[in-house]
């Protein structure tokens, strides 16, 4: 896969003056049924969190709650991206290197995947992860 099949989606966003509402539809605002919610929080400054790249899982990540980066490679290209609002989010295809940091104080990842857990999805050693990438 490229990094260029990542992307920002922007989510609907409904005013409100008692508090504003965002919602995500699997198949209608991302690309995948979502099988799997996680989040992450209270994460050490100066830390970062991901460090690897799936085979075949979809993910769409949202920043709920302060701010981060996130760190995306095809074995080709990069690019950063920040997240720091709650009505957008990173589309993340399979075979993508990610990692996450530069997370503010505070900051809260909210992650939707298009499958259950399954340690056997993950590439988790760069070198590995970049043959694959080259082989194909």
């Amino acid at each position: 896969m490229s990094i260029s099949k990542c992307r920002i989606i922007d989510l609907p966003r409904i005013a409100d003056a008692r508090g504003n509402l965002t919602f995500i539809e699997g198949q209608n605002h991302i690309p995948f049924d979502i099988k799997r919610v996680y989040y992450l929080y209270d994460v050490p400054g100066g830390s970062d969190r991901g460090e690897h790249a799936h085979k075949n899982l979809h993910q769409f990540m949202v920043c709920m709650s302060g701010s981060f980066d996130v760190c995306l490679d095809d074995g080709f290209e990069s690019k950063r991206i920040q997240l720091n609002r709650s009505y957008f989010g990173i589309y993340i295809c399979p075979m993508i290197w990610r990692y996450l940091d530069n997370f503010s104080s505070g900051a809260v990842c909210m992650v939707l995947a298009s499958e259950p857990y399954d340690e056997a999805d993950y590439i988790r050693d760069r070198d590995e992860y970049l043959r694959a990438v080259r082989a194909s």
